[in-house]
């Protein structure tokens, strides 16, 4: 069965959400804090709920719609988010009023708006949607998860279309608690909301085919991850050198990076090589902005200067490999393919 991607959408640091393609060139950025360039809201959600919803819930419903729109469906048969924060500024909001006003006299409403399932339900709220609804939070799975979930249900045959995507935010305690630990060392934290349109049909925007999707936790060695990336490709009749380009989540820490520099050089010597953490920060659904622009890249059958890390850019591409991981211990595979 072809599972096709009929529509994207994405809010990240660079302005997708509005011209919808990747920079020619690599934007300089001043910190190590990306943040989202949020398109204008008010073309998608009535202005007396704008006031009342977080960021993320504002960039989750933006890039659901945008996918939609450029699907050409209104209503989709399902609904699957994934995220590993959730909404932390209305957590952050709840948990400071519950600390001044000493547990007496709160307000449910920063609560209720908190849980990781708000985004999921406010996209189905806006476009009324009562059908299958479910949210993944499993860390740097989370992403991956809910396109798995995603395949399952249009394999059995119930419904022709989904909409699946992943959001994550950044509040200013939550990125001064994450730097503490040095994660942001030799990176830049990030954030952003990517959705897609999975259809069994081929729809007349489609711009890739999800081929397949599979994840590793934790593995024990360099070989481990070669190994099962081999076998991934395998389990989908598709070799090393069937793949025209590799995509890595390179984020510029050395320890992170040394596992792509073993899978470009032993698994893929011969391939160009393009990254994306550059553009969207790390974070642990950056995995969907990757997707995004992988799927970006097969459409328009360029890669820019601004994505591609080595090699040269491949005349055709027919199938794309992103090969990701946070904190190296969630690692994750995605296969697309030209429609």
């Amino acid at each position: 069965m072809n599972i096709y991607i009929n529509g994207t959408g994405c809010v990240s640091p660079l302005e997708t959400a509005v011209e919808g393609r990747l920079p020619s060139a690599a934007p300089v950025f001043d910190n190590v804090r990306l943040k989202a360039a949020e398109p204008d809201y008010k073309q998608w959600i009535d202005i007396k709920m704008i006031r009342r919803m977080s960021r993320v819930i504002k960039m989750g419903v933006a890039a659901a719609q945008l996918s939609l729109r450029e699907a050409g469906i209104k209503k989709p048969e399902g609904i699957i988010t994934g995220t590993a924060y959730g909404c932390l500024d209305d957590t952050g909001v709840f948990l400071t009023k519950m600390i001044n006003q000493q547990e007496e006299m709160l307000t449910p409403t920063a609560f209720i708006q908190s849980t990781h399932n708000t985004v999921a339900g406010q996209i189905a709220l806006l476009l009324e949607c009562h059908a299958y609804n479910n949210t993944f939070v499993h860390k740097g799975f989370s992403f991956e998860h809910t396109l798995i979930d995603s395949i399952m249900q249009l394999r059995e045959g119930k419904i022709s279309n989904i909409l699946a995507g992943a959001m994550d935010e950044l509040t200013n305690h939550s990125f001064n608690i994450l730097s503490r630990f040095n994660l942001f060392k030799h990176t830049a934290a990030g954030e952003g909301a990517a959705c897609f349109v999975l259809s069994t049909e081929k729809g007349p925007n489609a711009v890739a085919k999800l081929k397949g999707v599979s994840v590793l936790y934790k593995p024990g060695s360099f070989e481990e991850v070669a190994a099962d990336i081999v076998g991934f490709l395998a389990a989908h009749n598709c070799s090393q050198e069937d793949v025209d380009l590799v995509i890595t989540g390179r984020n510029g820490d050395p320890v992170g990076d040394a596992w792509y520099e073993h899978v470009e050089n032993n698994v893929f010597p011969s391939l160009p090589v393009a990254h994306f953490k550059h553009l969207c920060g790390e974070y642990p659904t950056a995995g969907a902005f990757g997707t995004w622009m992988a799927s970006r890249i097969i459409a328009s059958q360029e890669v820019t200067p601004a994505v591609l890390f080595k090699g040269n850019p491949p005349s055709a591409i027919k199938r794309v490999l992103l090969y990701n991981h946070h904190d190296a211990s969630h690692h994750s595979m995605i296969l697309l393919s030209i429609c």
